[in-house]
This record gives structure tokens, C-alpha cells and sequence, in this order.
């Protein structure tokens, strides 16, 4: 650390020239590629899966992507000659984009593609590909297409995953701005109005996010990466890199209080700060990469995208930084701060020699506080943090279809429209496959097929469709409920049930797919693998912080404490989303399930994040515990250190998660924005504030006990300067105690 802050301290030109020129030459070529963003929530070793397999194997026509034309009669109906020429020129027109394999045309089967007061119909549009290889300029094309013959007599909208691809809502510059503004409000503040300073952490963290995201869109071409994965990871770095730059650029400024010059303060912060924010983002990188562990391949994508705009905001902080600390000088303080540098006599500067806090301001005191009252303000936080953690266990998954798209876009027209015309179940078919291995298995299919039409739950079924090899049959069934209800999913598997007991014993096979289908496997599979990826982090963040702070009850609590922000993040945003509580706030469509992959990533990122807050709050404590031997004079300094800057950066964290979630318009964002804001307030103000302190201070010197045999095992990884401590260095006897009385245990 001491030889990256000098070098870049001293070389500071070459290396702001090098962020600059890595910038603008990895942005134009990210620009002239393009990007290959893909929402592909297939699996291996589902039931949805192995429909889909079955019918590109045996309707090769059909096997690519299906998207839906939905028009309405402006006046009069669909069966008048005006309309119908109008429907029929449309379709004729789409017919023939080369990407189009067939139209299907309302008029096929009045009686079901059409609604019963004849003013709304659906039309059906195959394409050549699967909808992750269907580029945005052909969906725009087609969007444009159809949408051309709309006028005065019809009103034309469009569903579909291709079609909600190439709208490509919910992404914009307006909640990046955002975030930024408000974080530059608050970074003011922090660095006592000094507009200089409060510049220079979003310098860091917007240079790293620009470099990664487009390296993001490159890396599109090669991994399956979700449409969202650049907002989620602009919403993670944004927050983290301006978190990173704050500690170091706060530590800077008060070695430079304590009398050192710019240079050796640049030293000192990367020595101790810049080794906390390496293992904390080496935390959240982990516990991102962690979603390996689940064997999904839609994650893999959003894993890598994350993590490296991450690792790229944590080497800015190293690298960059430091560089415009080189440039700024002096001028990182306020004008007063300054005067009181120029102003100190030889006797030392005008602050505290350590450049520490005022023992009467609220940090100390409020640490004192803690000390005292350590175990009814432990208890109270955990009840707080239970009580709003309590609607995560009725947590219910689902995928977000079009009826939670923004009003303005064709997908959640055209969604409207089929409720409104057929019912909800329209927006949601489900695929009835059956895979013909012997004789009397159509018979058989049939037999089955007939049944479904009594089923509770079941609006419509379709007729059977053969494969030119008579191998494979296929029904389309429309469901009563909407996609995302719960009557829906009871629907799928009682139909699988059934499906099971009537084809026991024969060689016919049948299968449930469809987008719906697909979803509720992507839930089940999900909530059967969660245990493992949860495991897998834990174990992986505690002996990193093991090793960090040769310790086994500060892994453990900071664990423990991470997976109740978790249970309070997702209580939030279930009793928001799923009970519909934000819904006059945010002005989403209707209350409903939690996206299906939602929690698996909060939980990635927000132990990561929480981690955060966990190093910068111990590592602080455990530099003076080294020093001094005394835990309760360590947890008091450590906390009164750090706390005012831990909130700042907790606050500009939810100040940049609010702003996505209130300024964008795509629902998994906001369930991101919300869940994310929510476990930073309790991580930051409960848990790093009252209930670790707390705790700490009643194990006494236990934190930092460690087995000889596990130390022996650990590697040996110091967060403190090595001026402080020194691989061979053990803890001191105790300090005397502070002026302030504090509690003994």
C-alpha cells in the first residue's frame, strides 16, 4: 500500500492520463460493438425446459421465440371490412420481415382469438430465434411494422419477451444523475463544506462505473447477461465506490489535521483505510461471485457484470484517488481547516495531536453510551430489526410479466388489452407438450387434452397441433388467473400431477412449459439451491474476516448480524411489493410476488455491502486493540472514530438507491432501490450503531480470541499500518482507561 500511494502520488499525471485514455478508448469500442443483453431463464433439468427441447426438436418452425400483435376496433369491430382489410394488410406486412417464420392471424379461429364483443383479438407472430438471439433492431422493425397500419380504425400494441427486449425501458440516465446529485449533497456536508473535497469521491466511483460498464456491454457477446445488469451494477458501484473514496479521502484529511504532509497523508490512509476497502470489496466481489454456486447460468452474467464494475471502483480508490489527492494538496480542506493547518505553532497543529474527534461531540458520547447501556440497546435493536424482518416469511417468488411494464410502453398496452379482452390467464399460456413415443399415445394426449377444459382455473384450451413427424403434440392452454398468481401455479402442477398419473405405465410423456411454467420451476429451483449459496458465502466472508482479524466471534457476529439486515431488506420489501404498502409511493400497477431472483442476488450483494460497514467499523477497533490491549477502550474508540463517517456513506448509499428506485421506471429496480436502501438503514443506524458495539463490549476480550491451530492455518492479513503492527507483535498490556467512566463486564 505504501508504494501504490506513493507512486501514484508522485505520478499522478500518468496516472489520470491512463484513467482518461482507458476510458474513452474501452467507450468507443463498447460503442461501436454494441451490446447483447438476453433475458434466458431456461434450465437444464425442469419440466418447462424439456417442453421447450421437445418442441425445437420436432416444430422446427416454431422453435424460436413467440410474440403476440394485439389490435383493437376503434369504432364498431374487428369483423367490419374496414378493419379486417386493415388487420390483414398489417399481418401480411409483418409476414414478410426475414425474421419471421409466421403469422397467425385472429381470424383462424374467431371464436378464440377474438373477444367476445368482437372489438379486441390476438394475433400470434413466430420468429426465426429464441428470444435471446433476437437482436433490438429486429423487434424494433417489427414494433414499427405493425404498429405503421395503426390509425383511426385500429389501435395496435404488441407483446411479448422480444418485444419488451427492443423497448428496452426502464434504463436511463435520470437515476444515475440522481444518485450522483444527492451523494454530492450529502458529501458536502461530510467534508464540513468543502465542495472540493466532496467532488473528488464521485470523480473516483463515476470514472470506474463508465470503464466498467463498458466493459459490460463487451462482455455481453460472450455471457448471458440480463437487460438489468448495468443498472444493478451502476446502483452497487455507485454506492460502493463513493463509500471506498470516502474512508480513504476522510482518513486523508485527518492525517493531514495531525500535522503530515499531503503526501505522507496520502501514505498513512492507503496504509489503513485503503486495507480495509480492499477486503471489503474483496467481500462483496466474493459474495457476488458466489451466485456460481447456484449452477444458473442466467446469474453468471449478473455476477460478473457486478463484481467487476465493483473490483474497478476498489482499484480507482487505490490508484485514482490518490492521484487527485496529489493534485488537490492542501486544497482537500475546508478554507478554515486550512487556516487552522497554516496557523499551527511549533508546539503541533490546532487540532488533537491524532487528529481525532471531540470526546464531547455525539459520536463519543453516543459510544459511551453504548458501553453503558450495552445490553437493553442491544435487545431493543433486536427486536426492531425482527419485527420488520416478520412479512419475509410470507414471502411468495414470481417472474414480473408485462402488466408491471410502465403504462407508456406497447407490451403493457397490449397486456391491458388481453385482460380486458379475454381475461387475465391470456397474458400467461401455458404449453401442453406431449412427446409420442408409441402407439396409442395420441389417443391417449387426446384423452388428456380433453380433460383440461373442466379443469378449476382453466379459461381456454386451444386445439392440438401435430409435428410434421408425428412425434410431438402441443396444446396451448390459457389459464383463468393472471401469470403471477398464485391460482396459476396450483394450476401448473396440478397439471403436471395428472399428467404423471395418466401417462403412468405408457410410453407418452407430457410436459408444461411456456413462459409461466418456466418461471415457477425458476422459483423452485432457486429456493432448493438457496441453502448451498448461502453457505457458501457465509463460510467464504468468515475466514476472510478470520484471517483479517485472527478472531472467530467477529466473523461469527458480523455474519449473524448480516443475515438479520438481509431478513429485515427482504421483509421490507415484501410488505412493499407483495402487500402493495409502497404502491401509492411508486405508483406500480398492482401488488404481487417478489421477482423469482430477487433474493438470491439481495442476499449477494447485501452481505457483501454489510460487510462493508463491518471492516471499516472493526478494523478501527481492532488498530487500537493491537495497540493497546484494552477491548472496551477499542469497541468505544472504534465506534466513535468511524461513526460519523459510517452514516455519511450509509446515507449517500440509500440517498443512491432511493433516487433508481423513485426515478426509474422498471419494477425490479425499485424492488432492488427499496430492499437495498432498507438494509443499509438497519445495517448502518441499528446494527453498526447500537447492536455490534453492544455486543462487543459484553464478550469483553473473547472478540478477538483465536485457537492457536487456527492461527497457525490462517493467512496472516493485517489491516493495520505497518507502523502499528508488525507480524511478529502481539497486543500490549492494557491502556489506562479513558476520562469517561465506561462499563466493565
Amino acid at each position: 500500500m505504501t508504494a501504490i500511494a506513493r507512486g501514484c502520488f508522485r505520478h499522478r499525471r500518468v496516472v489520470l492520463a491512463s484513467w482518461i485514455l482507458v476510458l474513452i478508448v474501452l467507450s468507443g469500442i463498447a460503442h461501436s460493438a454494441g451490446s447483447s443483453y438476453s433475458n434466458n431463464f431456461s434450465f437444464p433439468a425442469t419440466d418447462s425446459s424439456r417442453a421447450e427441447n421437445v418442441v425445437k426438436a420436432n416444430f422446427p418452425a416454431q422453435s424460436g421465440d413467440s410474440d403476440q400483435i394485439v389490435v383493437q376496433a376503434r369504432h364498431g369491430t374487428l369483423t367490419d371490412p374496414a378493419a379486417r382489410q386493415q388487420v390483414t394488410s398489417m399481418l401480411a406486412d409483418v409476414s414478410k420481415l426475414r425474421f419471421v417464420t409466421g403469422v397467425t392471424s385472429p381470424y383462424r379461429d374467431p371464436t378464440a382469438l377474438i373477444s367476445k364483443d368482437g372489438t379486441i383479438g390476438l394475433a400470434t407472430v413466430q420468429l426465426d430465434a429464441q428470444v435471446q438471439n433476437i437482436s433490438n433492431a429486429e423487434a424494433k422493425q417489427l414494433i414499427s411494422t405493425a404498429q405503421s397500419h395503426a390509425g383511426s380504425v385500429l389501435n395496435i400494441q404488441l407483446g411479448g419477451a422480444a418485444i419488451q427486449r427492443g423497448e428496452k425501458f426502464g434504463g436511463g440516465s435520470a437515476e444515475f444523475l440522481g444518485g450522483v446529485v444527492l451523494a454530492l449533497v450529502v458529501l458536502f456536508f461530510a467534508f464540513r463544506r468543502s465542495f472540493l473535497s466532496a467532488v473528488l469521491p464521485l470523480i473516483s466511483a463515476v470514472g470506474a462505473i463508465g470503464i466498467g460498464l463498458a466493459l459490460v456491454g463487451l462482455l455481453s457477446h460472450v455471457i448471458n447477461m440480463p437487460q438489468f445488469s448495468t443498472q444493478l451494477a451502476e446502483l452497487i458501484s455507485l454506492g460502493v465506490g463513493i463509500d471506498y473514496a470516502l474512508f480513504i479521502v476522510n482518513r486523508h484529511r485527518r492525517e493531514i489535521l495531525s500535522g503530515h504532509t499531503p503526501e505522507e497523508a496520502v501514505v498513512r490512509a492507503l496504509n489503513t483505510s485503503g486495507r480495509a476497502v480492499v477486503v471489503a470489496g474483496l467481500t462483496v466481489c466474493i459474495a457476488l461471485l458466489s451466485m456460481f454456486a447456484l449452477g444458473l447460468s442466467f446469474l453468471y452474467g449478473v455476477a460478473v457484470a457486478s463484481a467487476l464494475v465493483v473490483a474497478l471502483t476498489m482499484l480507482a480508490s487505490l490508484t485514482l484517488l490518490p492521484a487527485m489527492l496529489g493534485f488537490y494538496g492542501y486544497k482537500v480542506l475546508a478554507r478554515r481547516e486550512r487556516q487552522s493547518v497554516a496557523g499551527a505553532t511549533g508546539a503541533g497543529p490546532a487540532r488533537a495531536p491524532d487528529g481525532g474527534v471531540d470526546e464531547q461531540s455525539f459520536w463519543p458520547r453516543w459510544s459511551r453510551m453504548v458501553a453503558r447501556r450495552s445490553v437493553v440497546l442491544s435487545a431493543l435493536a433486536l427486536v426492531v430489526i425482527v419485527v420488520i424482518a416478520l412479512p419475509y416469511f410470507s414471502l411468495r417468488l414470481g417472474i414480473a410479466d408485462s402488466g408491471e411494464d410502465p403504462a407508456s410502453t406497447t407490451t403493457r398496452q397490449a397486456y391491458d388489452l388481453l385482460a380486458r379482452g379475454f381475461g387475465p390467464g391470456f397474458n400467461g399460456p401455458l404449453q401442453v407438450v406431449g412427446q409420442v413415443g408409441g402407439p396409442g399415445d395420441v389417443a391417449r394426449y387426446d384423452s388428456f387434452v380433453a380433460g383440461l377444459g373442466s379443469q378449476p382455473g382453466v379459461a381456454r384450451v386451444l386445439p392440438t397441433r401435430t409435428s410434421p413427424n408425428g412425434r410431438a403434440l402441443v396444446t396451448i392452454v390459457y389459464p383463468t388467473y393472471s401469470p403471477q398468481a398464485a391460482q396459476t401455479t396450483t394450476l401448473v402442477n396440478r397439471i403436471r400431477g395428472e399428467a404423471a398419473k395418466d401417462t403412468a405405465g405408457s410410453s407418452l410423456v407430457v410436459h408444461v412449459g411456456g413462459q409461466t411454467a418456466s418461471g415457477i420451476d425458476f422459483a423452485r429451483v432457486l429456493s432448493q439451491k438457496m441453502p448451498l449459496f448461502v453457505a457458501v458465502i457465509i463460510v467464504l466472508a468468515f475466514l476472510l474476516l478470520a484471517a483479517v482479524f485472527r478472531s472467530l466471534l467477529v466473523p461469527l457476529t458480523a455474519s449473524i448480524m448480516n443475515l438479520l439486515s438481509i431478513g429485515a431488506a427482504l421483509g421490507t420489501m415484501v410488505a412493499a411489493f407483495q402487500f402493495g404498502w409502497a404502491k401509492p409511493l411508486l405508483g406500480f400497477s398492482r401488488a404481487g410476488p417478489i421477482e423469482v431472483y430477487l433474493p438470491v442476488m439481495v442476499f449477494a450483494v447485501l452481505f457483501g455491502l454489510s460487510m462493508d460497514y463491518e471492516v471499516f467499523l472493526v478494523s478501527r477497533m481492532h488498530e487500537e486493540w493491537v495497540m493497546t490491549g484494552d477491548n472496551d477502550r477499542a469497541v468505544q474508540h472504534g465506534q466513535s472514530e468511524t461513526g460519523r463517517v459510517i452514516t455519511a456513506a450509509a446515507l449517500i448509499m440509500i440517498l443512491v438507491f432511493l433516487s433508481f428506485t423513485l426515478l426509474g421506471n422498471a419494477l425490479v429496480i425499485q424492488e432492488f432501490g427499496i430492499g437495498f436502501a432498507a438494509a443499509i438503514v438497519i445495517d448502518a443506524f441499528v446494527v453498526r450503531t447500537i447492536l455490534v458495539p453492544a455486543l462487543m463490549h459484553l464478550f469483553g476480550r473473547a472478540n478477538w480470541w483465536l485457537p492457536k491451530w487456527l492461527d497457525t492455518i490462517l493467512p496472516t492479513l493485517h489491516l493495520e499500518a505497518d507502523d502499528l503492527v508488525h507480524p511478529e507483535r502481539t497486543p500490549g498490556p492494557p491502556a489506562p482507561p479513558p476520562s469517561a467512566p465506561v462499563a466493565t463486564h
